[in-house]
Protein backbone atom coordinates (compact mmCIF):
# COMPACT_ATOMS: atom_id res chain seq x y z
CA UNK A 1 0.00 0.00 0.00
CA UNK A 2 3.31 2.52 0.62
CA UNK A 3 3.97 2.35 -3.24
CA UNK A 4 0.58 3.70 -3.97
CA UNK A 5 0.26 6.39 -1.24
CA UNK A 6 1.52 8.86 -3.39
CA UNK A 7 -1.55 8.48 -5.26
CA UNK A 8 -4.15 10.27 -2.76
CA UNK A 9 -5.18 14.00 -2.22
CA UNK A 10 -5.93 12.90 1.39
CA UNK A 11 -4.84 10.45 4.17
CA UNK A 12 -8.65 9.22 4.49
CA UNK A 13 -9.00 7.96 1.09
CA UNK A 14 -5.89 6.46 1.48
CA UNK A 15 -6.36 4.72 4.61
CA UNK A 16 -9.99 3.78 3.39
CA UNK A 17 -8.39 2.26 0.20
CA UNK A 18 -5.94 -0.07 2.31
CA UNK A 19 -9.20 -1.53 4.39
CA UNK A 20 -10.57 -1.86 0.93
CA UNK A 21 -7.65 -3.97 -0.32
CA UNK A 22 -8.03 -5.98 3.00
CA UNK A 23 -11.70 -6.50 2.42
CA UNK A 24 -10.94 -8.04 -0.94
CA UNK A 25 -8.26 -10.82 0.48
CA UNK A 26 -10.80 -11.83 3.45
CA UNK A 27 -12.77 -14.23 3.10
CA UNK A 28 -16.38 -12.49 3.20
CA UNK A 29 -18.40 -14.52 1.20
CA UNK A 30 -19.34 -11.86 -0.91
CA UNK A 31 -17.36 -8.43 -1.33
CA UNK A 32 -18.70 -4.88 -1.83
CA UNK A 33 -19.00 -1.67 -0.19
CA UNK A 34 -21.63 -3.21 2.15
CA UNK A 35 -20.16 -6.25 3.66
CA UNK A 36 -16.33 -4.76 3.21
CA UNK A 37 -17.22 -1.57 5.17
CA UNK A 38 -19.10 -3.64 8.10
CA UNK A 39 -15.76 -6.32 8.36
CA UNK A 40 -13.60 -3.21 8.24
CA UNK A 41 -15.66 -1.98 11.31
CA UNK A 42 -17.03 1.65 9.62
CA UNK A 43 -20.51 2.34 11.01
CA UNK A 44 -21.89 2.79 7.25
CA UNK A 45 -21.20 1.72 3.59
CA UNK A 46 -20.64 5.62 2.88
CA UNK A 47 -17.13 6.04 3.00
CA UNK A 48 -16.64 2.44 1.00
CA UNK A 49 -18.64 4.34 -1.67
CA UNK A 50 -17.28 7.96 -1.54
CA UNK A 51 -13.53 6.44 -1.99
CA UNK A 52 -15.19 4.86 -5.41
CA UNK A 53 -17.06 7.66 -6.70
CA UNK A 54 -16.04 11.05 -5.43
CA UNK A 55 -12.38 11.26 -3.48
CA UNK A 56 -9.94 12.36 -5.10
CA UNK A 57 -7.02 9.87 -6.25
CA UNK A 58 -5.76 8.67 -9.36
CA UNK A 59 -6.94 5.19 -10.77
CA UNK A 60 -5.03 4.92 -13.68
CA UNK A 61 -2.07 5.82 -11.43
CA UNK A 62 -2.35 3.36 -9.48
CA UNK A 63 -2.60 0.91 -12.68
CA UNK A 64 0.47 1.90 -13.25
CA UNK A 65 1.93 1.54 -10.33
CA UNK A 66 0.55 -2.01 -9.89
CA UNK A 67 1.86 -3.18 -12.91
CA UNK A 68 5.37 -1.83 -11.74
CA UNK A 69 4.95 -4.06 -8.26
CA UNK A 70 4.22 -7.36 -10.50
CA UNK A 71 7.39 -6.59 -13.20
CA UNK A 72 9.34 -6.01 -10.25
CA UNK A 73 8.81 -9.11 -8.17
CA UNK A 74 7.77 -11.52 -10.91
CA UNK A 75 10.66 -10.24 -13.70
CA UNK A 76 11.19 -12.98 -16.13
CA UNK A 77 13.52 -12.18 -19.41
CA UNK A 78 10.95 -15.12 -21.32
CA UNK A 79 7.43 -13.28 -19.95
CA UNK A 80 5.05 -13.44 -22.14
CA UNK A 81 2.06 -11.03 -22.13
CA UNK A 82 -1.34 -12.84 -22.54
CA UNK A 83 -4.48 -10.45 -23.76
CA UNK A 84 -7.98 -11.53 -22.94
CA UNK A 85 -11.63 -10.83 -21.84
CA UNK A 86 -13.57 -11.17 -19.39
CA UNK A 87 -17.35 -10.78 -18.54
CA UNK A 88 -19.44 -9.70 -15.49
CA UNK A 89 -23.17 -10.71 -15.93
CA UNK A 90 -25.74 -7.43 -14.99
CA UNK A 91 -29.13 -6.59 -14.61
CA UNK A 92 -30.69 -3.78 -16.01
CA UNK A 93 -29.01 -1.13 -18.76
CA UNK A 94 -27.14 1.54 -16.49
CA UNK A 95 -24.41 0.28 -15.44
CA UNK A 96 -21.35 1.44 -17.35
CA UNK A 97 -20.67 -0.67 -20.61
CA UNK A 98 -23.80 -3.41 -20.34
CA UNK A 99 -25.31 -4.64 -23.39
CA UNK A 100 -26.69 -7.83 -24.17
CA UNK A 101 -23.42 -9.51 -25.63
CA UNK A 102 -21.73 -13.17 -25.69
CA UNK A 103 -19.37 -13.70 -23.00
CA UNK A 104 -17.26 -16.33 -22.31
CA UNK A 105 -18.29 -16.30 -18.54
CA UNK A 106 -21.59 -17.52 -19.62
CA UNK A 107 -20.92 -19.14 -22.82
CA UNK A 108 -23.62 -17.35 -24.36
CA UNK A 109 -24.87 -13.77 -25.43
CA UNK A 110 -26.09 -12.45 -21.83
CA UNK A 111 -26.62 -9.13 -20.38
CA UNK A 112 -23.06 -8.27 -19.35
CA UNK A 113 -19.93 -6.04 -19.06
CA UNK A 114 -16.79 -6.78 -21.27
CA UNK A 115 -13.61 -5.88 -20.01
CA UNK A 116 -10.33 -6.49 -21.64
CA UNK A 117 -6.79 -7.37 -19.66
CA UNK A 118 -3.70 -7.91 -19.85
CA UNK A 119 -1.42 -10.42 -18.07
CA UNK A 120 2.02 -10.71 -17.14
CA UNK A 121 2.96 -13.85 -17.68
CA UNK A 122 6.42 -15.71 -16.71
CA UNK A 123 8.14 -18.41 -15.08
CA UNK A 124 7.49 -17.02 -10.93
CA UNK A 125 3.75 -16.22 -11.70
CA UNK A 126 1.15 -14.45 -13.50
CA UNK A 127 -0.72 -11.26 -12.85
CA UNK A 128 -2.70 -8.35 -14.00
CA UNK A 129 -1.06 -5.30 -15.08
CA UNK A 130 -3.38 -3.09 -17.31
CA UNK A 131 -7.49 -3.24 -18.04
CA UNK A 132 -9.60 -1.47 -20.60
CA UNK A 133 -13.34 -1.41 -19.88
CA UNK A 134 -15.33 -2.34 -23.69
CA UNK A 135 -17.70 0.14 -24.13
CA UNK A 136 -20.09 -1.17 -26.87
CA UNK A 137 -21.28 1.13 -30.07
CA UNK A 138 -24.82 1.36 -28.12
CA UNK A 139 -23.39 4.01 -25.70
CA UNK A 140 -20.53 5.67 -27.90
CA UNK A 141 -23.16 6.86 -29.98
CA UNK A 142 -25.53 7.88 -27.38
CA UNK A 143 -22.97 11.01 -25.39
CA UNK A 144 -25.61 11.37 -22.96
CA UNK A 145 -25.75 7.85 -22.07
CA UNK A 146 -22.09 7.95 -21.66
CA UNK A 147 -21.65 10.78 -19.62
CA UNK A 148 -24.14 10.12 -16.96
CA UNK A 149 -21.92 6.60 -16.15
CA UNK A 150 -18.69 9.10 -16.08
CA UNK A 151 -17.58 8.81 -19.49
CA UNK A 152 -15.62 11.09 -21.22
CA UNK A 153 -16.53 13.53 -23.38
CA UNK A 154 -14.29 11.81 -26.19
CA UNK A 155 -15.24 8.47 -25.95
CA UNK A 156 -15.05 6.43 -29.26
CA UNK A 157 -15.88 3.37 -30.30
CA UNK A 158 -12.67 0.61 -29.69
CA UNK A 159 -12.69 -2.84 -30.50
CA UNK A 160 -11.04 -5.64 -28.24
CA UNK A 161 -7.93 -5.98 -30.18
CA UNK A 162 -7.77 -2.43 -30.05
CA UNK A 163 -7.75 -1.86 -26.53
CA UNK A 164 -5.24 -5.09 -26.24
CA UNK A 165 -2.94 -2.77 -28.52
CA UNK A 166 -3.76 0.35 -26.16
CA UNK A 167 -2.87 -1.83 -23.22
CA UNK A 168 0.27 -3.19 -25.10
CA UNK A 169 1.85 -0.30 -26.13
CA UNK A 170 1.45 1.11 -22.53
CA UNK A 171 3.46 -1.95 -20.91
CA UNK A 172 6.13 -1.19 -23.44
CA UNK A 173 6.02 2.60 -23.39
CA UNK A 174 7.12 2.43 -19.68
CA UNK A 175 10.38 1.08 -20.82
CA UNK A 176 9.43 -3.03 -20.10
CA UNK A 177 10.07 -5.55 -22.95
CA UNK A 178 8.72 -8.94 -23.69
CA UNK A 179 9.28 -11.15 -26.58
CA UNK A 180 6.06 -12.65 -26.96
CA UNK A 181 2.75 -11.83 -27.08
CA UNK A 182 -0.37 -14.08 -27.39
CA UNK A 183 -4.27 -14.77 -27.47
CA UNK A 184 -7.49 -15.89 -28.47
CA UNK A 185 -8.90 -15.29 -32.33
CA UNK A 186 -10.32 -12.30 -31.20
CA UNK A 187 -7.01 -10.86 -31.14
CA UNK A 188 -5.44 -13.28 -33.75
CA UNK A 189 -7.92 -12.35 -36.63
CA UNK A 190 -7.39 -8.78 -36.46
CA UNK A 191 -4.71 -8.00 -39.13
CA UNK A 192 -4.49 -4.32 -37.20
CA UNK A 193 -3.14 -5.80 -34.06
CA UNK A 194 -0.62 -8.22 -35.68
CA UNK A 195 1.07 -5.18 -37.75
CA UNK A 196 1.53 -3.21 -34.64
CA UNK A 197 2.90 -5.93 -32.61
CA UNK A 198 5.77 -6.41 -35.91
CA UNK A 199 6.12 -3.03 -35.95
CA UNK A 200 7.44 -3.09 -32.73
CA UNK A 201 9.46 -5.75 -33.52
CA UNK A 202 7.02 -8.08 -30.58
CA UNK A 203 6.96 -12.01 -31.34
CA UNK A 204 3.16 -13.30 -31.20
CA UNK A 205 1.93 -16.28 -31.24
CA UNK A 206 -2.14 -15.39 -31.57
CA UNK A 207 -5.05 -17.96 -32.29
CA UNK A 208 -7.21 -17.83 -35.28
CA UNK A 209 -9.93 -19.43 -36.59
CA UNK A 210 -9.96 -22.84 -38.53
CA UNK A 211 -11.16 -20.55 -41.86
CA UNK A 212 -8.66 -18.31 -41.63
CA UNK A 213 -6.60 -17.68 -44.95
CA UNK A 214 -2.70 -17.93 -45.01
CA UNK A 215 -0.49 -17.30 -48.10
CA UNK A 216 2.66 -20.01 -48.49
CA UNK A 217 5.05 -20.27 -51.17
CA UNK A 218 2.10 -22.58 -52.86
CA UNK A 219 -0.74 -19.97 -52.82
CA UNK A 220 -3.62 -19.25 -50.30
CA UNK A 221 -4.99 -21.51 -47.98
CA UNK A 222 -7.55 -22.10 -45.57
CA UNK A 223 -5.69 -23.30 -42.03
CA UNK A 224 -7.33 -26.46 -41.80
CA UNK A 225 -6.75 -27.42 -45.71
CA UNK A 226 -2.86 -26.54 -44.62
CA UNK A 227 -3.15 -29.07 -41.29
CA UNK A 228 -4.56 -32.00 -43.59
CA UNK A 229 -1.48 -31.73 -46.19
CA UNK A 230 0.93 -32.08 -42.89
CA UNK A 231 2.78 -35.56 -43.06
CA UNK A 232 3.08 -37.39 -39.98
CA UNK A 233 6.64 -37.07 -39.35
CA UNK A 234 6.10 -33.77 -39.54
CA UNK A 235 4.24 -33.78 -35.99
CA UNK A 236 5.97 -33.27 -32.96
CA UNK A 237 4.97 -34.69 -29.39
CA UNK A 238 5.78 -31.33 -26.47
CA UNK A 239 4.54 -30.05 -23.75
CA UNK A 240 2.49 -26.72 -23.59
CA UNK A 241 3.37 -26.34 -19.69
CA UNK A 242 2.39 -27.97 -17.09
CA UNK A 243 -1.10 -27.57 -15.87
CA UNK A 244 -3.28 -28.75 -12.64
CA UNK A 245 -2.71 -32.77 -13.83
CA UNK A 246 0.84 -32.41 -14.90
CA UNK A 247 2.17 -31.82 -18.13
CA UNK A 248 0.23 -30.66 -20.94
CA UNK A 249 1.49 -33.16 -23.72
CA UNK A 250 0.06 -32.39 -28.08
CA UNK A 251 1.31 -32.91 -31.11
CA UNK A 252 2.32 -29.67 -32.95
CA UNK A 253 3.44 -28.91 -36.62
CA UNK A 254 4.89 -25.32 -38.41
CA UNK A 255 4.05 -24.57 -41.57
CA UNK A 256 6.18 -21.13 -42.93
CA UNK A 257 4.40 -18.78 -44.42
CA UNK A 258 5.08 -16.56 -47.63
CA UNK A 259 5.33 -12.94 -46.82
CA UNK A 260 8.16 -10.39 -47.80
CA UNK A 261 7.95 -8.18 -44.94
CA UNK A 262 10.75 -8.54 -42.49
CA UNK A 263 10.80 -11.00 -39.92
CA UNK A 264 9.27 -14.88 -40.23
CA UNK A 265 5.90 -15.77 -40.35
CA UNK A 266 4.51 -19.21 -39.37
CA UNK A 267 1.22 -21.12 -38.82
CA UNK A 268 1.27 -23.03 -35.54
CA UNK A 269 -1.14 -26.13 -35.89
CA UNK A 270 -2.03 -28.08 -32.10
CA UNK A 271 -3.61 -31.33 -31.89
CA UNK A 272 -4.99 -33.07 -29.21
CA UNK A 273 -3.75 -36.37 -28.54
CA UNK A 274 -6.94 -37.83 -27.38
CA UNK A 275 -9.65 -36.26 -29.41
CA UNK A 276 -7.98 -35.36 -32.58
CA UNK A 277 -8.88 -31.68 -32.45
CA UNK A 278 -6.77 -28.99 -34.16
CA UNK A 279 -6.15 -25.26 -33.04
CA UNK A 280 -4.19 -22.79 -35.05
CA UNK A 281 -1.71 -19.92 -34.39
CA UNK A 282 -0.39 -17.02 -36.59
CA UNK A 283 2.68 -16.35 -35.35
CA UNK A 284 5.54 -13.74 -35.92
CA UNK A 285 9.36 -14.04 -34.59
CA UNK A 286 12.19 -11.15 -35.67
CA UNK A 287 14.43 -14.14 -35.80
CA UNK A 288 13.83 -17.85 -36.65
CA UNK A 289 13.04 -19.51 -33.35
CA UNK A 290 12.93 -23.57 -32.69
CA UNK A 291 9.08 -25.03 -32.44
CA UNK A 292 9.60 -25.61 -28.71
CA UNK A 293 9.48 -21.46 -28.27
CA UNK A 294 6.35 -21.24 -30.58
CA UNK A 295 4.83 -23.90 -28.62
CA UNK A 296 5.53 -22.28 -24.53
CA UNK A 297 4.42 -18.68 -26.01
CA UNK A 298 0.88 -20.43 -27.09
CA UNK A 299 0.89 -22.43 -24.20
CA UNK A 300 1.26 -19.51 -21.88
CA UNK A 301 -2.25 -18.42 -22.33
CA UNK A 302 -3.87 -20.43 -19.99
CA UNK A 303 -2.51 -18.34 -17.58
CA UNK A 304 -5.22 -15.76 -18.21
CA UNK A 305 -7.61 -18.09 -17.23
CA UNK A 306 -6.37 -18.69 -13.84
CA UNK A 307 -5.63 -15.29 -13.18
CA UNK A 308 -9.28 -14.42 -14.19
CA UNK A 309 -10.56 -17.44 -11.82
CA UNK A 310 -8.42 -16.16 -8.76
CA UNK A 311 -8.68 -12.58 -9.39
CA UNK A 312 -12.59 -13.29 -9.29
CA UNK A 313 -12.35 -16.05 -6.46
CA UNK A 314 -10.01 -14.17 -4.15
CA UNK A 315 -9.96 -10.96 -4.54
CA UNK A 316 -13.61 -10.13 -6.16
CA UNK A 317 -12.78 -8.76 -9.49
CA UNK A 318 -16.30 -9.39 -10.48
CA UNK A 319 -17.90 -8.81 -7.24
CA UNK A 320 -18.51 -4.67 -7.73
CA UNK A 321 -21.62 -2.97 -7.63
CA UNK A 322 -21.08 0.14 -9.19
CA UNK A 323 -22.55 1.46 -12.54
CA UNK A 324 -20.27 4.70 -13.07
CA UNK A 325 -16.83 4.05 -14.93
CA UNK A 326 -14.72 6.11 -12.36
CA UNK A 327 -15.91 3.15 -9.97
CA UNK A 328 -15.72 0.50 -11.78
CA UNK A 329 -11.69 1.32 -12.89
CA UNK A 330 -11.33 2.16 -9.13
CA UNK A 331 -12.76 -1.35 -8.00
CA UNK A 332 -11.39 -3.55 -9.99
CA UNK A 333 -7.66 -1.60 -9.89
CA UNK A 334 -7.58 -2.44 -6.33
CA UNK A 335 -9.11 -5.91 -7.36
CA UNK A 336 -5.57 -6.31 -9.40
CA UNK A 337 -3.26 -5.11 -6.58
CA UNK A 338 -4.88 -7.69 -4.18
CA UNK A 339 -4.29 -10.75 -6.01
CA UNK A 340 -0.79 -9.34 -7.39
CA UNK A 341 -0.04 -9.16 -3.45
CA UNK A 342 -1.06 -12.95 -3.36
CA UNK A 343 0.90 -13.43 -6.81
CA UNK A 344 3.90 -12.01 -5.56
CA UNK A 345 3.96 -13.70 -2.18
CA UNK A 346 3.26 -16.64 -3.54
CA UNK A 347 6.23 -16.32 -5.80
CA UNK A 348 8.74 -15.32 -2.99
CA UNK A 349 7.71 -18.53 -0.91
CA UNK A 350 8.11 -20.82 -3.75
CA UNK A 351 11.56 -19.14 -4.13
CA UNK A 352 12.88 -18.23 -0.35
CA UNK A 353 11.12 -21.61 1.22
CA UNK A 354 10.24 -24.48 -0.86
CA UNK A 355 9.04 -26.76 1.91
CA UNK A 356 8.69 -30.80 2.27
CA UNK A 357 8.37 -32.84 0.07
CA UNK A 358 5.37 -34.38 1.74
CA UNK A 359 3.46 -30.98 1.28
CA UNK A 360 2.16 -29.25 -1.87
CA UNK A 361 4.30 -25.71 -2.70
CA UNK A 362 1.63 -22.92 -1.18
CA UNK A 363 -1.28 -21.57 -3.35
CA UNK A 364 -2.65 -18.28 -3.56
CA UNK A 365 -5.98 -19.63 -2.16
CA UNK A 366 -3.59 -21.12 1.03
CA UNK A 367 -1.71 -17.66 1.19
CA UNK A 368 -5.07 -15.93 1.39
CA UNK A 369 -6.07 -18.42 3.94
CA UNK A 370 -3.82 -17.88 5.86
CA UNK A 371 -2.62 -14.28 5.68
CA UNK A 372 -6.38 -13.15 6.76
CA UNK A 373 -6.33 -15.68 9.73
CA UNK A 374 -3.11 -14.65 11.08
CA UNK A 375 -2.59 -10.63 10.21
CA UNK A 376 -5.95 -9.04 9.53
CA UNK A 377 -8.77 -10.99 11.25
CA UNK A 378 -10.99 -8.25 12.65
CA UNK A 379 -13.09 -9.10 15.65
CA UNK A 380 -16.66 -6.99 16.16
CA UNK A 381 -18.10 -6.52 19.35
CA UNK A 382 -22.28 -6.71 19.57
CA UNK A 383 -22.78 -3.31 19.58
CA UNK A 384 -21.66 -3.23 15.99
CA UNK A 385 -22.77 -6.56 14.47
CA UNK A 386 -26.23 -4.64 15.59
CA UNK A 387 -25.38 -1.17 14.30
CA UNK A 388 -25.24 -2.66 10.83
CA UNK A 389 -28.30 -4.73 11.03
CA UNK A 390 -30.02 -1.77 12.04
CA UNK A 391 -28.90 -0.15 8.95
CA UNK A 392 -29.51 -2.46 6.22
CA UNK A 393 -33.44 -2.83 7.53
CA UNK A 394 -33.73 0.84 7.06
CA UNK A 395 -32.13 1.51 3.87
CA UNK A 396 -34.78 -1.57 3.03
CA UNK A 397 -37.60 0.41 4.55
CA UNK A 398 -36.78 3.10 2.49
CA UNK A 399 -35.77 1.26 -0.55
CA UNK A 400 -39.53 -0.42 -0.23
CA UNK A 401 -41.54 3.06 0.57
CA UNK A 402 -40.23 4.55 -2.57
CA UNK A 403 -40.75 1.70 -4.82
CA UNK A 404 -44.68 1.74 -3.14
CA UNK A 405 -44.42 5.79 -4.43
CA UNK A 406 -43.31 4.97 -8.29
CA UNK A 407 -45.91 1.71 -8.06
CA UNK A 408 -48.38 4.09 -6.72
CA UNK A 409 -47.80 6.89 -9.69
CA UNK A 410 -47.32 4.41 -12.11
CA UNK A 411 -51.11 4.15 -11.30
CA UNK A 412 -52.83 6.96 -11.16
Amino acid sequence: MSRIAGRFARVEPRLRAGRLVLGLLSDLPRKNCWTIAEWAGERTPHGMQHLLCRASWDADAVRDDVREYVVEHLHDEEAVLVVDETGDLKKGTHTVGVQRQYTGTAGRIENSQVAVYLVYAGERGHAAVDRELYIPRSWTCDPDRCRAAGLGEDTVFATKPELARTMIERFLDAGHHVDWVTGDEVYGGNPKLRTALEERGIGYVLAVACSAEVSTSAGTFRADALAKKVPKRAWQKLSAGPGAKGQRFYDWAVIDLADSAPGRRQLLIRRNRTTGELAYYRCHSTEPVPLAVLVKAAGSRWRVEETFQTEKGLAGLDEHQVRRYPSWARWVTLAMLAHAFLAVVRADEHASRPGPADLVPLSCNEIQRLFTTVVVQPLHDMAHRLGWSDWRRRHQAGSRTSHYRRQAASQT
